[in-house]
């Protein structure tokens, strides 16, 4: 019998079987940020530890830090203590840092592959659930606890239960202006929040393969969001060439990569298939991220819709998600603040202006995207469009930060969770792919991107 992908990365790296339940996984890569590396770092000092490999720890500022003025100090005062926190922590115990003003500061999750840091066969994880997006590259990638945070920097190792198995394959042709975000939210919409609780899923299939890596990150990125422990994809000349213009990589590496892959009779725990073809551009309409429906249809079709979220979002069931009015649009986060997001984004918005009763901000995900965004000419669009071009950050994705969405306005965010008061106390959001937040900005409400996109080709 064969082995999954994750099998065969999880046994490269299983130091010793622990129980029959418990095995000691070596950790390749540690990032870091600024909220849940603090008190791990106090629990290093406690107990008269360093950290043991700092060459696999990389850190950076990303959650709370402010997205305009970021060259003036920090306002909010938790948040500039945690960053000064941050820098002398990193200071004390030797580890690379990307601070507030450096070339490579960005959200975690988008500079560890645009930096070449995330490769292909890795063991990953980050004190954040989102660390799953580094799984698009083949490698296990989870989010851990504060403690476990300290244990990793500790012993660069964690105790863990090898999770079960799930292959999600979808095959066929996705339909026009339907992107990765939108896959995974159908995805999501049919297993709900704890449809892959206890497993790591593997991707596969021809819709993935014809992905992007950054449309892969996508996918990976909103995972844990079905309740799986993280998400993967095969290594492929996808994964080569992105990882081979940031690294210099040999072909021997490159070979041992290509034979992590799934063999063709590996056995999985349970094994889902989709169809590309029923796959549309997809909104949430709920409090949770699996209440994704198609653009067409009324709020209430959302098999995992609840009286309370609706009542929270002040939707009615029969009405029709397309008719809602929105006050606020934000694209980016860890989910879609890459350079091919901000991308498809100007080319709709070209030569349009938003809509008078809507704001809209675009928070590229790390320095390297914005100055690419800006080399290209692509904040000087937004201008024209109204929408205001910020500097990198976790931003509105979660009320961390200034970048707060007003109780009871609506937002559609290219972010990965619609949590009550997740973008804000009181705010409403709807989980949308950058091109329907892109047209959605342009009307006022909650629009299908195809009625612009097939208008213009």
């Amino acid at each position: 019998m064969g082995k999954t992908l994750f099998d065969k990365v999880w046994e490269n790296h299983t130091v010793k079987q622990v129980s029959d339940r418990l095995d000691l996984l070596f950790i390749d890569q540690h990032y870091i940020h600024e909220v849940t590396s603090p008190q791990a770092f106090d629990g290093l000092r406690k107990r008269g530890l360093g950290v043991l490999m700092p060459h696999r720890c990389l850190a950076t500022a990303d959650h709370n830090v402010p997205t305009k003025n970021q060259s003036e100090p920090i306002k909010d005062k938790l948040s500039a203590t945690q960053v000064a926190s941050l820098i002398s922590n990193c200071e004390e115990f030797g580890i690379e840092l990307f601070g507030m003003g450096h070339e490579n500061q960005g959200i975690v999750h988008i500079i560890g592959p645009d930096l070449g840091y995330t490769q292909p066969g890795m063991t990953i994880v980050c004190g954040d659930s989102h660390t799953s997006t580094h799984g698009a590259f083949g490698s296990i990638a989870f989010g851990i606890g504060t403690t476990q945070v300290e244990q990793v920097l500790a012993a660069q190792s964690l105790i863990l239960s090898r999770p079960k198995t799930m292959k999600i394959e979808i095959n066929g042709k996705l339909r026009y202006a339907t992107s990765a975000k939108d896959v995974i939210l159908y995805i999501i919409a049919q297993l709900g929040t704890e449809g892959a609780t206890g497993y790591f899923v593997e991707y596969a299939g021809e819709v993935f393969e014809n992905m992007t890596m950054e449309e892969r990150m996508t996918v990976c990125n909103m995972s844990i969001e079905m309740g799986a422990r993280g998400g993967l994809i095969g290594v492929d000349e996808t994964t080569i060439d992105y990882v081979r213009n940031r690294q210099d990589i040999s072909n021997e590496v490159v070979e041992s990569w290509l034979q992590l892959n799934s063999d063709s009779d590996a056995a999985f725990d349970e094994t889902l298939t989709f169809s590309g073809e029923d796959i549309f551009p997809m909104v949430t309409t709920g409090t949770a991220p699996d209440t994704g429906i198609k653009l067409n249809e009324k709020i209430g079709s959302s098999s995992h819709i609840s009286n309370k979220s609706l009542e929270y979002m002040q939707f009615s069931a029969q009405d029709k998600i397309a008719d809602q009015s929105i006050d606020y649009v934000f694209i980016g986060s860890c989910t879609n603040g890459r350079i091919e997001d901000l991308r498809a984004v100007a080319n709709l918005v070209k030569g349009k202006k938003k809509a008078d009763n809507v704001q809209v901000w675009v928070v590229p995900g790390s320095m390297k995207v914005r100055t690419q965004a800006i080399d290209e000419k692509l904040d000087k669009i937004f201008s024209d469009a109204g929408f205001e071009f910020r500097e990198p950050g976790c931003s509105a994705c979660l009320a961390m930060n200034e970048d707060k969405i007003p109780s009871g306005s609506l937002c559609v965010s290219t972010s990965n969770r619609n949590f009550e008061g997740r973008q804000g106390p009181g705010s409403r959001t709807v989980l949308a792919s950058p091109l329907t937040a892109a047209a959605s900005a342009i009307t006022g409400k909650i629009t299908d991107p195809t009625l612009f996109l097939i208008n213009e080709n």
